[in-house]
C-alpha cells in the first residue's frame, strides 16, 4: 500500500486520540526505520522509547517465533515455564542492580498497567490513601497513572481524577519533606524526567528521598519504564544514585517490541491477596520469551555500557554545535534532551525530511532516544542533520 492509501484508512477509522505524522512507517530493523515510499529514517526516537535493542534483533526474533510454533497464552490462574525462567532472570537483574536478595514481580501488558499495579499495591500494602508524585511528571494515561502525571494538558479532559494525589516540585526535597505525612502510601518518581523536558535529577534528592520514606512508612516507587534497559548508560537508572526503592516499574522495552509492563517489589513488602490484582495476558509465554531474549541481548552485546559510552560523546557533539538556539542538552546515556529557544515542531518537521526521527518533550525540548545498538557514524549523521536545521 502506498502513503494516501494507509493515510485514508486510518484517517477513516483511527479515534482521534494519538496525532500522526504524515509519513507511514512499514519496515524497521536496527536503527534503521522505512516507509511506505521507500525513505529509510535513522530512529532516534526509539519507537517511542521501547526499542533499546533495536527492530526485529534476530535473538528476539528467534524467540518469538520458537515460542509462537509452542504456546503463546493461556491461563493466568496456571504456571508457565516461560514465565518461571523470565521472573528468575528479572529477579538476577534487580539482585544485581538494586540489591534485592528477594523480590515479588506482576506482568502486566504496559508501562501504565505496571503504574496501576504499583499504586494499588502501595494502598494495599499500607492500608493508606496518599501518594506524593512530582511535577512535570509522566506516569500514563489511564486513571491511575493519569492521576499522578502532572501535565494539565493530559490531566483537565477526565478531571476528577482519583482522590488523594499531590504534586510537589521535582528535585526538591523540601517540598517532599512537607508532602510526605502518615497518610501517605507512597512517593512516586523518575530518574530522569522523561516526557517532562529530559530533566535528571540529583543523587542527593533521591538519597534524601530514600530516608524520607524509610523513616515515614511510605514506599518509595520509581518510574523506570523509559529510563530503564540500559537506556541512561545502566541497566536501572538507580544505579547512577545506588537507589534501591521499594516499587519498581518497567516498560517499554522489556518487551523487545512486544506489549509487556512490569511491576516489582521487596519481598518483605508482601504480596496481594490471591484476586486482588490480575491481567489476563500479563506474562504471557510469548512475551516472557521474548523479555528474556532482551534480557540475553543487553548482556551479550553490552548495550547499557554502549549507552553510557555514546550518550557521554553525543552530549559533547551537540553542546559543540555553532549555534544560538540552543539553551542546554543534558541526559544520561542515550537519554538526551536538547532545549531550544523556540518551539521544537517545526524542528523535528525539517528533520524528518533529513531522515532523522525524533521526539520531543514538551513545546521546547528535542528528545534523543535511539536504539543502544545504534552506529556512532548514524549519530554523526544526526548530529549533522541537527546542526542544519538549527542554522
Amino acid at each position: 500500500m502506498n502513503y494516501q492509501e494507509i493515510h485514508k484508512l486510518e484517517s477513516t477509522y483511527n479515534s482521534g486520540g494519538v496525532g500522526r505524522r504524515p509519513v507511514a512507517i512499514v519496515r524497521g530493523k536496527g536503527s534503521r526505520l522505512w516507509d511506505s515510499e521507500g525513505n529509510e529514517y535513522i530512529d532516534c526516537a526509539g519507537a517511542q522509547g521501547w526499542a533499546n535493542v533495536g527492530h526485529s534483533h534476530p535473538v528476539v526474533t528467534a524467540a518469538i517465533q520458537a515460542q509462537a510454533e509452542t504456546f503463546v497464552a493461556g491461563q493466568e490462574s496456571s504456571y508457565n515455564d516461560q514465565r518461571a525462567l523470565w521472573m528468575r532472570d528479572m529477579a538476577g537483574v534487580f539482585k544485581n542492580s538494586l540489591g534485592w536478595s528477594e523480590c515479588c514481580i506482576h506482568p502486566s501488558n504496559s508501562g501504565t498497567e505496571a503504574i496501576e499495579a504499583a499504586l494499588k499495591f502501595a494502598r494495599f500494602s499500607t492500608g493508606r490513601p496518599g501518594i506524593v508524585a512530582a511535577m512535570r511528571g509522566f506516569h500514563g494515561r489511564t486513571m491511575g497513572a493519569l492521576s499522578v502525571t502532572a501535565n494539565k494538558k493530559y490531566r483537565a479532559p477526565f478531571e476528577p481524577l482519583i482522590p488523594g494525589i499531590s504534586h510537589v516540585p521535582y528535585n526538591n526535597i523540601e517540598a517532599m519533606d512537607k508532602a510526605i505525612d502518615d497518610n501517605t502510601a507512597a512517593v512516586i518518581v523518575e530518574i530522569v524526567q522523561g516526557e517532562g523536558g529530559v530533566h535528571p535529577g540529583s543523587g542527593a534528592y533521591f538519597q534524601s528521598l530514600r530516608e524520607l520514606c524509610s523513616n515515614r512508612g511510605a514506599l518509595l516507587i520509581v518510574d523506570e519504564i523509559q529510563t530503564g534497559v540500559g537506556r541512561t548508560g545502566r541497566w536501572l537508572a538507580c544505579e547512577h544514585h545506588q537507589l534501591s526503592p521499594d516499587v519498581i516499574t518497567l516498560g517499554k522495552s522489556i518487551g523487545g517490541g512486544l506489549p509487556m509492563g512490569v511491576t516489582a517489589w521487596r519481598s518483605e513488602a508482601g504480596r496481594f491477596k490471591p484476586g486482588a490484582h490480575g491481567s489476563t495476558f500479563g506474562g504471557n509465554p510469548l512475551v516472557c520469551a521474548a523479555s528474556r531474549a532482551v534480557i540475553e541481548v543487553m548482556a551479550e552485546e553490552k548495550l547499557a555500557e554502549r549507552a553510557d559510552m555514546l550518550g557521554a560523546w553525543l552530549v559533547e557533539e551537540l553542546q559543540a554545535l555553532p549555534t544560538k538556539k540552543m539553551r542546554e542538552v543534558r541526559g544520561l546515556g542515550l537519554m538526551i534532551g536538547i532545549e531550544l529557544r523556540g518551539k521544537v515542531t517545526p524542528i523535528l518537521q525539517k528533520l524528518i525530511k533529513r531522515g532523522v526521527w525524533a521526539l520531543p518533550a514538551g513545546l521546547n525540548v528535542l528528545r534523543l532516544l535511539p536504539p543502544l545498538v545504534i552506529e556512532r557514524s548514524d549519530l554523526e549523521r544526526v548530529v549533522e542533520a541537527i546542526g542544519e536545521v538549527l542554522e
